[in-house]
This record gives C-alpha cells, structure tokens and sequence, in this order.
C-alpha cells in the first residue's frame, strides 16, 4: 500500500565541534573573544563600591540529609553557590565545583566571605567517587576543599585542559584534563562531556586564561542528561550544546554575580539570559545556583531570585521549570 503521509524533513547535520582556540599561551571564548577583562576595567568596577549590603549571615531551615536514590534515579543535592552533590543509583557519587571554606580567596583573612553554612555538613557526605571542578576561579575551584575530599576518599578530578598542574602541587594526581566536546568515562561508567562557556580563568594576575574553562553534560544509564553550564555569559555556546548534547532533563544553570552589567555582561549571564539560555540550551527542567553564598558583585543578596521570577513570567516559562532551590534541597530525577 502507498504511503501518502508527507515526508519529514531532514535534520541538518552537524559538523564536527571545535576544541577551544589559543591565541599563544591563553585560551580564548568560544566567540573567539580574548577571556576576561583588562587590568584597567577591574579598577574602574573596585572603585564604584561593594553595591547593595548582604546580610552578615543568613541562617536557613534545615533540610533532611539525602540518601541513596531509588533504582533508575539520581538525586542532586544542592549544597550552595555552584556546588552541587550528584547520587546516581548504583553509582557513581559526584561532587561539583564543591567549596566548603569560608572564603572563596587566595587569602584565608580577606575576600568574599560566605554568609550562608554549606547545604549539607562535610562530614555527612556518602563516598565521593569523582569531583568535577569546572574552572580555576577560586568559588569554583577551592583547594581546602579538593585537599579534605582527597585524604578522604581520593577522588578523580574531571576539569579542563591546564589545571593539572595546580591540583599536583596540592598532592591530587588522578586528574583528567578534558577539551572543549571531549567525552570521558566518569567512575560506574557514566558518559561525561566537557562544554564550552563564556567566561574567563586565573589563580592571579599573571596566568590569566592559561587554563581552560567550561561546563558538564552527564548522561544517565537511562539516557537522560544534566546541563551543569558553570560560569558563563550569553551567547550562542547554549544553542551549540542544546543541538549537540541535549535536550536535558536538567539544566544548573548560574543567576548570579551580574551587575555592574558593563563589567560582569562579559563573563555572567543576569537572570533574563539565563532564562534565554534555558530555552535556547532545550533545558526541561532547571535549577538555579551561583548566588546567594558569596557577595561577589553589587547587586543584592535576594536580587537574583527575583529578577529570575520576573523574567521567567516575561518568557512565559512555569515556575516549576526554573526555580531557585532551597539550601540543601534534594531533587529526584529519574536517569
């Protein structure tokens, strides 16, 4: 019998993605912009003032410690800032950009300082089998932190190209350095990819952009799939990943640390683009992070969690699709 059901029309297919790009010893943004911002553009924002005041200290309700997720689950733990615990049934137990200090500072006595305890005590962690740090920024990349995680239970590190070099001065050996799109194998054989993002890297103010940036996509036994995004700004890096990668069941995706916009435009998204990014990522559920922890920029502690509300009713997204969890919330998401 004849079919007269009209053709589908082909998807295009996709070229080959591209690694990133260095301009000599410095990587460059996926744009092929130069990463972060001249000396004089940091003077110019620390001399307009901290911005709006933080609270000294937040205190927030406790929430019950996660367990192991059913059969065919993973639960994520949000533990604050961009810190996220990851459980998937049967393994592995995954950390990312995991800080419990006080600080996120190269001095233990000055800069920003967490005004909210961590979604979930250190010592009430179940065995971390990886930890995925997605750049070498301070708030992403705490050294205390990996080294406490390390004598106790010895972790591989996932991270991107040109960050060995500092964990193996702090004794963390077992590190994979990944490209831009390069796939691994995390621990309990679950697929793990390297994405673009544009943003910026540096331990001080002579290695700017010497080490490599980004964000994870994990893939579930189930094939469903989590967009962490990591820091970045807008741009067309979210589309790319969502035709490469997705869709995701779950987008992390960053909301805060965005004013001054002349300054912060070039490394953040602000809480409308972050909305943009979701949809044009093809995120189907997301959660919020990077904010509320660490005084960072001028805008106010609450500030993102409301711009992101309004911005979500603007495009006309659900609340439920993209919130802002509690500290220490714990959602399932079958994977």
């Amino acid at each position: 019998m004849k079919d007269d059901a009209a053709p589908q029309p082909r998807q295009p297919a996709l070229t080959p993605p591209k690694g990133a790009q260095r301009q000599g010893r410095v990587f460059l943004n996926p744009d092929g912009s130069p990463a972060g911002h001249e000396l004089a553009a940091v003077w110019r924002m620390m001399r307009e003032g901290g911005g709006a005041p933080w609270p000294a200290w937040v205190d927030d309700p406790p929430q019950p410690v996660p367990m192991a997720p059913p059969p065919g689950h993973a639960s994520i733990t949000f533990l604050g800032h961009s810190s996220f615990l990851i459980q998937v049934a049967g393994g592995p137990n995954l950390l990312i950009d995991p800080i419990w200090s006080d600080r996120c500072s190269p001095f233990g006595f000055a800069g920003p300082k967490r005004v909210r305890a961590p979604g979930l005590a250190f010592d009430l962690l179940p065995r971390i089998d990886a930890v995925l740090v997605s750049h070498n920024h301070y708030d992403h990349c705490d050294i205390p932190t990996l080294k406490r995680l390390q004598e106790r239970f010895r972790p591989r590190i996932i991270t991107g190209l040109g960050n060995a070099a500092l964990l193996a001065k702090h004794g963390m050996d077992d590190v994979l350095e990944l490209d831009w799109w390069q796939p691994a194998m995390l621990p309990g054989s679950l697929p793990v990819h390297y994405v673009p993002a544009q943003h910026a890297s540096a331990r001080s103010m002579g290695d700017r952009a010497q080490a490599l940036w980004g964000g994870f996509v994990l893939e579930g036994r189930s094939g469903a799939r989590i967009y962490f995004a990591g820091d970045t700004a807008a741009g067309p890096h979210f589309a790319e990943i969502g035709a490469r990668l997705g869709p995701f069941a779950l987008g992390l995706l960053p909301i805060g640390a965005y004013e001054p916009r002349w300054f912060m435009s070039k490394v953040h998204v602000n809480p409308a683009e972050a909305v943009e990014a979701f949809l044009a990522a093809r995120v189907e559920r997301a959660l919020a992070m990077h904010f509320g922890t660490f005084k960072l920029t001028q805008e106010g502690i609450d500030a993102p969690v409301v711009e992101l509300a309004r911005a979500r009713a603007a495009a006309g997204v659900p609340e439920e699709a993209f919130r802002a969890p509690a500290l220490g919330e714990t959602v399932l998401l079958a994977f």
